[in-house]
């Protein structure tokens, strides 16, 4: 690593570049550093960055992973076109988190097939959901990023889950419908919620 930029300044470099949450394996294997200085360097960033006076950024930690991004109170005011976009393949799987969270990760596999774990973690990376390990699949929770991506009033997850609940049943969409219609270009086989207490994780291979 180059002695002529500080670590908080490299850090801010890569993730901004990479427009996406990172983890502290990530940053340290690209830098070539140990994880508890990668760590150090993370706070000393965000140190920097809640220093600037009427700064429009923020470093968030969403599931062990940091990215930078735009503060809260200043997105609403941001025109429409800068809103990120998620990719189309991602909407089903975001829903039917949405929809049915706290949700096993095993359950969104046997609604979407394989595909789902890809998915999952497409939707980490974004800052969009929570995964937390629980036995042998994830807990899966939307984020307030989430919350905020898709202009639901709510940010703590069971609230979330009954405004999308409120959203379908405008609609008159179970579930598995309304995730099929957000992605109409997919063609997804969607299976509807079977409502299991403890689902089996059926391939546990695919984390991560």
């Amino acid at each position: 690593m180059s002695n002529s930029h500080s670590l908080h300044t490299l850090l801010e470099a890569i993730l901004f570049g990479a427009g996406r949450s990172m983890s502290v394996d990530e940053l340290a294997s690209l830098l070539s550093m140990r994880n508890f200085q990668i760590s150090e360097g993370l706070h000393d960033l965000k140190k920097v960055i809640n220093s600037r006076e009427d700064g429009a950024l923020q470093l968030a930690e969403v599931s062990g992973r940091w990215i930078i991004e735009v503060k809260p109170d200043i997105s609403p005011s941001l025109p429409e076109s800068f809103k990120p976009e998620i990719p189309q393949r991602l909407l089903p799987a975001a829903a039917l988190i949405a929809y049915h969270q706290p949700m096993p990760q095993a359950q969104l596999r046997d609604m979407l097939g394989p595909k789902a774990y890809d998915h999952v973690r497409d939707l980490a990376s974004l800052g969009l959901i929570d995964k937390r390990r629980e036995g042998l699949t994830r807990r899966l929770t939307t984020t307030r990023r989430f919350a905020e991506y898709f202009g639901c009033p709510e940010i703590e997850f069971r609230k979330v889950r009954s405004w999308f609940r409120d959203e379908a049943s405008k609609l008159g969409l179970t579930s598995a419908q309304l995730a099929a219609s957000l992605a109409p270009d997919e063609q997804m086989t969607i299976s509807e919620f079977t409502g299991e207490d403890n689902p089996r994780e059926i391939d546990a291979q695919a984390e991560e």
